[in-house]
């Protein structure tokens, strides 16, 4: 089973990044129950803006774009910026956008029968719009997206510190990754084992 970790973070390497560190707990659950994990931290590529695969003139989506291909599992990670997935969220989100008209040997959507789920921080409320956000978009895309496929980090409305600066509510976040990782994984080999038929005509 293999997974892949989009990282939608604002900040370049090596800079930490508060929503990496949390996607780690849901890595380390994923790799727990044998999945190989590959991790994309979007902003330090060139991902041109557009929903087709290719946009050229150097556009890295691709590189991405084959990740995708080979990934039973995707977690999309955001922070929380006014309220909302990051920029760097909706890039990747409007470039996965060329998915939904493609589709496999079997006449199938290329991202059904895979899973998706989503991680959030932020220093102010709004964690569970951003992830319905990127569930919505995911699923119009067509991955299945699991119950209780997601987990977040947050102290309340307002400024505050970040998660790598502050040990408050780690432990229910971790929780909650362990949790969302063994939905992914289980969901993910449930498809494998009895895939969903193209849609009919």
């Amino acid at each position: 089973m293999r997974a892949l970790v989009i990282n939608c973070t604002l900040k370049p390497s090596p800079r930490p990044s508060n929503t990496e560190a949390l996607a780690r707990q849901v890595i380390t659950a994923l790799q727990g129950h044998g999945a190989t994990v590959d991790v994309v931290r979007a902003v330090d590529l060139d991902i041109r803006p557009g929903v087709e695969n290719d946009m050229g003139d150097g556009d890295q989506w691709p590189s991405v774009r084959e990740k995708l291909a080979s990934a039973d599992i995707l977690v999309v990670a955001s922070p929380t910026w006014v309220g909302r997935p990051s920029s760097v969220a909706q890039r990747v989100l409007e470039r996965m956008d060329a998915m939904i008209s493609e589709t496999d040997d079997e006449n199938r959507p290329v991202a059904y029968n895979r899973v998706a789920g989503v991680v959030v921080t932020g220093n102010e409320d709004g964690a569970h719009h951003v992830i319905s956000e990127i569930c919505g978009a995911l699923g119009d895309i067509g991955y299945t997206v699991p119950g209780q496929a997601w987990t977040y980090w947050h102290l309340g409305p307002g400024p505050g510190p970040d998660y790598l600066d502050d040990d408050r509510g780690h432990d229910w976040a971790a929780s909650t990754a362990r949790a969302m990782a063994s939905n992914l994984f289980h969901t993910a080999r449930a498809l494998t084992e009895h895939p969903v038929p193209a849609p009919p005509s």
